[in-house]
């Protein structure tokens, strides 16, 4: 027997499809028009993922008003057991979805359907590759899968009303960029998007063909979903429940296999790739609760996005309460996906009150032990394994050192960092078992690239001598350095702040020539001290350059040079410091300098190639000259001399 609840639904659909109303059309936002081109020219192998897509939306929409529901039981007295029907009529080549969930009003629809409005979605279209079968898989990392809809139909009609308000609202497009927006009919609350197949899409229309896709990618779905056929003959229409309906994370590890968990994956996360790691486990004690936890293949699109949420799904009894708290996971594990379901919060907690709960932070602390825990197991037992995980989210853990202050020692010792020492990760631990004899600080140096960090002249004289320093690329890195200063009791030491002091450290690396003289050195150094004032706050002899001319270093007092020009980027201090030019005695533009310090009018001789220096210094760290034109021209003078 068809529902006759379906009945009512599908009677004010066929209204609201043959009434003459007043249309309001309105363009989609510049990302839309771009996806749905994309979802509309698409030659995706998986375009079976549209049903996924749809009825992962209808289960969040139930979820949704249970939840409301909970302090608000009107909203479902009349009709408080949730499903998702997917109806075929394959006479007018349609497929229908539709829930009982909670709706949308006018104002949802534009949010929800005409815009992209999840986090993180800001850099979308830089993402597009123009692969379709990569950009196809864009979109549930968007939180944007409705659209995958126009792979197999050349229109939508989407009819909802949002439970506990009298008026229904209609949406339809083609995805020619533009949709249209109507009142509807509809007597009970919830949506139904009724979707026209391709020609070439007839296969879902086929019963064995969703019964299918409904199996692979829903079956952990808690809620019914049921397939309706057409009738045969003069019969009723078929219609049969087709998932299992049980949380996933309720069963036991040993009943549920891969593939189920690969695709509760997907859904619970709005994934396409596969997941890195699955931890699945049951808490019993003072405290029950169940957590089913992710960690993706691949970054999240919000990764980075200043908000920091954690996407993973609080519920309570297997009720769902919120996907939005920062109270369940810290800011540092925000890329995990997933699952927690409490035995002990009560059920009609508010999202508020989960501030502070004390039940909530001992859950917290507990589940973030664990994930921590099972990631100091994994790089024991599976380094590859870790280490790929640590290359997509190692900056996100690195969160960890600098403000969870319980957690610190035990993250830092997780931690991977790039050396100059090999191409691979290496520990603080093994780096500190390769320390020189005689060296007491763990050397590093920060760039906004790792590139950057690679070519910083400062490592010159530590690389001619075999001494590692950890190359630090990360924005994180400059300031869980404050946090952290020393590793197992070796300071961390900046190669651009304070003198070098190399002599004793590894075997000084041989030179062809001789260095300047000491006296035309001290000479040389106070006339660039002199022509260049207040731009530099000293001039001294380097020992950590054995290439470069010059290089700008921090005072021992001032701040790493790389995290003053984050902290001046972004108006947090007004103007960055002067630093000291150290200069290298034995290349070839010092000694020539240096020789000529002494002489009449060097002053005026040497000022030009000294106010270059200093602008090398600049450049060779990535900062803009104040004055390029004067650069420029002291430049194209000290080439014509050289050519003359």
């Amino acid at each position: 027997m068809v529902p006759h609840k379906f009945l009512s639904v599908l009677k004010g659909l066929l209204k609201t499809m043959t009434s003459e109303q007043k249309s309001e059309k309105r363009g989609f936002e510049a990302e839309v028009a771009k996806l749905l081109h994309l979802m509309v020219h698409s030659v995706y192998s998986d375009q079976e993922i549209f049903l996924r897509e749809l009825i992962s939306n209808a289960s969040d929409a139930c979820d949704k008003l249970r939840y409301e529901a909970i302090t608000k039981p009107e909203l479902t007295a009349d009709d408080s057991d949730f499903a998702v029907d997917v109806l075929v009529d394959d006479a007018n080549n349609t497929l229908t979805i539709q829930d009982n969930g909670v709706g949308m009003n006018r104002q949802d629809l534009i949010d929800n359907l005409g815009t992209i409005a999840r986090s993180g979605t800001s850099n979308f279209m830089d993402k597009l590759t123009g692969d379709s079968k990569k950009d196809v898989q864009l979109i549930g990392q968007f939180g944007v899968g409705f659209y995958s809809v126009f792979m197999v139909a050349d229109s939508v009609l989407v009819t909802t009303r949002r439970a506990g308000d009298e008026e229904a609202w209609s949406w339809s497009s083609d995805g020619d960029g533009s949709y249209e927006l109507n009142s509807a009919e509809r007597d009970t609350r919830g949506t139904t998007i009724t979707l026209h197949i391709k020609d070439e899409a007839k296969e879902f229309l086929e019963g064995a063909r969703l019964k299918n896709i409904v199996k692979t990618y829903s079956d952990h779905i808690e809620i019914p979903i049921r397939l309706t056929l057409p009738a045969s003959g003069d019969g009723e229409a078929d219609v049969e429940t087709l998932n299992q309906g049980s949380a996933l994370w309720m069963r036991s590890k040993s009943d549920v296999t891969e593939e189920q968990y690969t695709e509760f994956y997907r859904h619970v996360g709005h994934a396409y790739d596969e997941p890195a790691h699955t931890l699945h486990y049951r808490a019993e004690g003072m405290l029950e609760y169940n957590v089913l936890m992710f960690v993706p293949t691949t970054q999240p699109m919000d990764l980075f996005d200043p908000a920091r949420k954690n996407r993973v799904k609080l519920y309570v009894k297997r009720v769902f309460i919120t996907d939005e708290t920062s109270d369940l996971m810290p800011g540092w594990l925000r890329f995990m996906r997933g699952v927690v379901d409490s035995e002990d919060l009560p059920l009609n907690i508010s999202r508020e009150m989960l501030q502070n709960n004390p039940v909530m932070t001992r859950i917290s602390s507990a589940v973030t032990n664990k994930v921590l825990g099972e990631l100091e197991k994994m790089a024991k037992k599976d380094s590859d394994k870790f280490e790929a995980i640590w290359e997509n989210f190692g900056p996100v853990i690195k969160e960890g050192i600098y403000e969870d202050f319980e957690r610190r020692d035990k993250i830092l010792a997780l931690s991977r960092f790039r050396t100059t020492h090999g191409d691979g990760w290496t520990t603080l631990t093994d780096y500190i078992s390769r320390m020189k004899e005689g060296q007491e600080a763990i050397y590093y140096v920060t760039g906004g690239s790792l590139d950057a960090a690679k070519r910083s002249p400062q490592l010159e004289g530590f690389k001619a001598r075999g001494v590692e320093v950890l190359l630090l690329s990360d924005p994180v890195d400059d300031f869980w350095l404050q946090m952290m200063p020393a590793f197992e009791e070796k300071a961390f030491q900046s190669v651009t702040r304070g003198a070098a002091d190399l002599k004793d450290l590894g075997d000084a690396p041989e030179k062809e020539k001789d260095d300047a003289k000491e006296g035309e050195l001290t000479t040389l150094n106070l006339l660039i001290k002199d022509i260049l004032g207040d731009e530099i706050a000293d001039v001294r002899v380097s020992d950590r350059l054995t290439d470069t001319a010059v290089c700008l270093v921090a005072d021992d007092s001032g701040m790493d040079m790389h995290l003053e020009k984050l902290l001046a980027a972004h108006k947090q201090l007004d103007s960055v410091t002067a630093r000291v030019l150290e200069v290298n005695p034995s290349h070839p533009v010092i000694k020539a300098m240096a020789a000529q310090a002494g002489t009449d009018g060097a002053a005026d001789t040497l000022a030009d190639p000294v106010k270059l220096l200093l602008d090398q210094a600049r450049i060779l760290e990535g900062e803009a000259l104040d004055d390029p034109a004067a650069f420029a021209k002291r430049l194209s003078d000290a080439m014509t001399k050289g050519l003359a």
